[in-house]
């Protein structure tokens, strides 16, 4: 990974998670990002084995923010809140299959969605047991609450758009509240086991909301100056999580035929620009360039001096 962030205009920075075609699905045809590539240039690129605590997406947006690469301890929940420097983390209702030998997370949203009046009913369960072990319960929304206490500083946790769909020995949380965690979780899991919330979910052939996962614990270091952070487009998201290779073949179609058309027409008119696209194993940013003799010439001949998209996203 690289060591020093590069500093972007957000204003002119566009990011897209999840652009990492499915095992076996070959992306759409993408004709503007590839005339858009052929009009950039790669400054940038973070790699890891795909075992890391946050994905790609997530540490280019750390990056261009400013902030520390701390895997698994990304300061989003304390970053989006109005005491940064305090420690705070995202707590996620979610769905838990026990299958052979592992345990299978999904989302509230993959689990037949959670609305408010459940969300609240399970979240008044467990505040207790947290504001026992010195943690405050917070509700966010339905499918997030926001937790607030000092044991959420020492806490490293995998994203939840890393764990969705996947087993969690993998995933499990490290650090010097581990155990903590490991026990709140495993009381959250026995609480809900026999709440109404989840009976009246099962008789109504919906999942259980049945555990807790904890995500972007930690605090926003005192003195830091954070940047604002650059424009997210996340349609590639909800299809990529689910393993919908169509809806995401679909997805891709569109933001080719809106933002990537977009992009192309700025980098035409020779407007600044920079575009980080993320993948399950890595993330590369490119920015526009104003083309030398020698790349007028070509491309006026119609040569290409670029990889074209299908090529760039199989690196992802």
């Amino acid at each position: 990974m690289p060591d020093e962030p590069l500093v972007l205009d957000p204003a002119h920075h566009w990011l897209v998670p999840f652009a990492t075609p499915h095992e076996g699905v070959h992306p759409p045809a993408l004709p503007a990002l590839d005339a858009l590539l052929a009009q950039l240039r790669e400054i940038e690129r973070d790699a890891d084995d795909g075992l890391s605590l946050n994905p790609p997406h997530e540490r280019a947006l750390a990056r261009a923010q400013g902030l520390p690469l701390r895997d698994g301890a990304l300061p989003w929940a304390a970053l989006a809140s109005d005491t940064p420097h305090t420690p705070q983390a995202w707590v996620h209702p979610v769905h838990l299959q026990v299958g052979t030998g592992q345990v299978t997370l999904q989302t509230a949203e993959q689990a037949g969605g959670l609305d408010e009046a459940e969300s609240r009913a399970l979240f008044d369960a467990l505040a207790p047991l947290c504001t026992e072990d010195g943690v405050d319960l917070c509700f966010d929304s339905p499918t997030r609450w926001l937790a607030r206490g000092e044991r959420l500083g020492a806490l490293a946790c995998a994203s939840l758009d890393r764990v969705s769909g996947r087993s969690l020995a993998t995933w499990l949380p490290r650090g010097e509240q581990a155990r903590w965690l490991q026990r709140l979780q495993s009381e959250a899991q026995m609480l809900f086991y026999t709440h109404g919330v989840n009976d009246a979910r099962e008789a109504a052939r919906r999942l259980p909301i049945n555990g807790v996962w904890l995500s972007a614990p930690g605090a926003v270091d005192d003195g830091l100056r954070w940047r604002p952070a650059p424009m997210v487009d996340d349609r590639l998201r909800a299809p990529a999580l689910a393993g919908d290779a169509e809806g995401w073949r679909r997805a891709f179609t569109a933001l080719d035929q809106a933002l990537f058309t977009t992009l192309l027409e700025r980098a035409r008119r020779g407007e600044p620009l920079a575009l980080t696209l993320c993948g399950e194993r890595a993330a590369v940013t490119l920015v526009a360039e104003r083309p030398g003799l020698a790349q007028r010439f070509a491309r006026a001949l119609g040569l290409r001096s670029r990889a074209s998209a299908h090529d760039l996203l199989q690196t992802l």
